[in-house]
């Protein structure tokens, strides 16, 4: 998927460096995911979310990656190839570390299973209503899932525009190769990031992609 004009002009007005990384690198594309529940998208961050990957090769993407789906396949044989969040929260951890899953993933997604059939998640409707912070808060209740991962989220799945991750590993190292500056913390990064407000997402996809040149 291409992005709109105005969501690559803007960042290109405001901001000479960025506006040479974008020339030099082309369309953005930032590849949003098959339209999917919550419940899905969020159990596929958890599975892959431990995956060496690179810069914005993120967890979304991973699991479409060669070879990554064997482990959320074996995941899903575990219930008749659905992951069902009724079913989820009672089955035994051995079942699931059979399955390939990690300590720390077998905890978290019976949680988000949980929360998920108690209502206390948003749907992918009642998350279309929700702003970025409201939805990343909503998001991080959920064992496992923390800001970053949050974030992905909206960008990858949900298509949000306007998402800088200013943790991000990826973004901390594009911003120096493009600016020439000193790797900087993720205060920073935000107030860097304010001239591209509210098309965040697109600089971001430009930073990322700053690595690979």
């Amino acid at each position: 998927m291409t992005i709109g004009a105005a969501a690559l002009a803007h960042p290109r007005a405001a901001d000479a460096a960025l506006a040479r990384l974008i020339d030099a690198v082309g369309p953005c594309r930032p590849g949003v995911g098959a339209a999917a529940g919550l419940f899905a998208a969020l159990a596929a961050a958890i599975v892959y979310q431990q995956l060496t990957t690179r810069v914005a090769a993120t967890i979304f993407e991973a699991a479409r990656a060669p070879g990554n789906g064997a482990l959320l396949g074996r995941v899903r044989a575990r219930f008749d190839g659905g992951l069902d969040p009724e079913v989820l929260p009672g089955t035994p951890d051995a079942a699931l570390r059979g399955a390939g899953l990690s300590r720390a993933e077998v905890l978290a997604l019976p949680d988000l299973a949980a929360r998920t059939a108690a209502g206390e998640l948003p749907t992918r409707a009642e998350a279309a209503a929700l702003d970025d912070e409201a939805l990343v808060a909503a998001l991080t209740r959920v064992r496992g899932i923390g800001p970053w991962t949050a974030q992905m989220l909206l960008i990858f799945r949900l298509g949000r525009p306007d998402v800088l991750p200013a943790a991000d590993y990826g973004l901390r190292k594009g911003l120096p190769l493009t600016y020439g500056l000193a790797a900087p913390p993720p205060r920073e990064i935000e107030a860097h990031g304010e001239r591209c407000r509210p098309f965040r997402t697109t600089a971001s996809w430009y930073l990322w992609r700053a690595l690979e040149l």
